[in-house]
């Protein structure tokens, strides 16, 4: 009878808390999320998974949970603490990314600089807070909205942080249809809207081979520390324009990419155990998270109409949302509410330009901060 009450006491039905049963709720919710409304499944499926997996109580000193030694969950989530898996999703996405139409027109790069702006306003509302330096850096990489690139920057700043940071990051990621569609109808008018793009023009393969070239040296040579990332964006993307290397480009926007996401989703959900990630902390982390994403948003959108000022040729300030570096689920939202004013209007190819260009741009700032934090 010892032994049995003994073995019921070890049971994760009596070492349970509220926490991982508010924990376990939210893993629920994700898992819904992705597979019934289809919010990034990509995304949330694992994580949501991985939270309720991180959430089932254990007897510590067994080496079960991700944050003891020894564990299998520890060994894997050792990609994240690295920042090994988001360079490998960097090298998958470089692979499966098209920088034609951002090539075909430059301008809206400038679209993807201006919807940074969320990442250093948000900085400077979380120092004013009371967040360390580097906790503040971490948070504001948040309003880039990209979330390999705010777990490799938290990993190098504020390790302590990346769960509530990676699943903040990924759940505005999923929940851009809910977002962005309301800040767009505010700060546009339904005229701007059904405002169409000019035919882009054709891009040579010359151009397309080049440009990884040239932008790996010119961004890293701004921000050495953003190697990690852009070098593998930019690599990922030779193999697919130089044409020799088909196989190895495949391999990099299917197998491998899809490998890192399914163990970097998984690995973060698992990390959030509610006696750890419940905390003041988090949910300060969440708010300033949701006013750096919208905040980006709105830069992007206002920065596109002070543009139309001085061009003669007006761009949709709906590209500027699709400036944040949620790949593709902010360009698809952009094109999506410009075919709502108008089923005739087709912005998707623009508004990837714009996205393509924050994905360098929030992998840019992320270097800067972290050059930042080493001064």
């Amino acid at each position: 009878m010892d032994l049995f009450l003994s073995f019921i006491a070890n049971t994760g039905y009596l070492l349970a808390d509220y926490r991982h049963l508010i924990m376990i709720v939210i893993g629920c919710i994700f898992v819904y999320l992705g597979v019934a409304k289809k919010y990034e499944p990509l995304l949330l499926v694992p994580i949501g998974f991985g939270i309720l997996v991180g959430n089932v109580p254990f007897f510590k000193g067994f080496g079960i949970g991700i944050y003891e030694d020894n564990s299998v969950l520890h060994y894997l989530y050792f990609g994240v603490t690295t920042g090994l898996y988001p360079s490998i999703v960097f090298l998958g996405l470089g692979a499966m990314t098209d920088f034609g139409s951002l090539l075909a027109r430059p301008v809206l790069m400038l679209l993807g600089a201006a919807a940074q702006m969320g990442i250093f306003f948000t900085l400077l509302s979380a120092l004013a807070l009371g967040f360390l330096p580097e906790e503040a850096a971490s948070i504001a990489i948040i309003g880039g909205a990209d979330g390999p690139t705010s777990i490799f920057l938290t990993a190098k700043l504020a390790p302590h942080l990346i769960g509530p940071i990676a699943i903040a990051a990924y759940s505005y990621m999923a929940l851009i249809p809910v977002i962005q569609p309301p800040i767009m109808r505010l700060l546009t008018t339904r005229e701007e809207r059904r405002i169409r793009m000019p035919e882009l023009r054709e891009v040579s393969k010359r151009e397309k081979l080049i440009f990884p070239v040239v932008g790996v040296l010119l961004c890293c040579f701004l921000a050495p520390t953003a190697l990690p990332l852009l070098g593998m964006l930019f690599f990922g993307n030779f193999l697919k324009e130089c044409g020799v290397t088909d196989r190895l480009a495949h391999t990099a926007r299917t197998a491998i990419i899809d490998t890192a996401t399914i163990l970097l989703g998984l690995t973060v959900g698992c990390s959030t155990q509610g006696d750890v990630f419940l905390t003041a902390k988090s949910v300060g982390i969440f708010i300033l998270g949701s006013i750096a994403f919208s905040i980006a948003t709105a830069s992007g959108i206002i920065f596109a109409k002070i543009m139309n000022l001085f061009l003669k040729v007006r761009i949709n300030p709906l590209l500027g949302a699709a400036g944040v570096s949620a790949v593709p689920g902010s360009a698809r939202e952009v094109h999506l509410m410009g075919q709502h004013a108008d089923p005739t209007n087709y912005l998707l190819m623009d508004a990837m330009a714009c996205n393509s260009s924050g994905v360098i741009g929030s992998a840019i700032c992320a270097g800067i901060l972290w050059s930042f934090m080493l001064v």
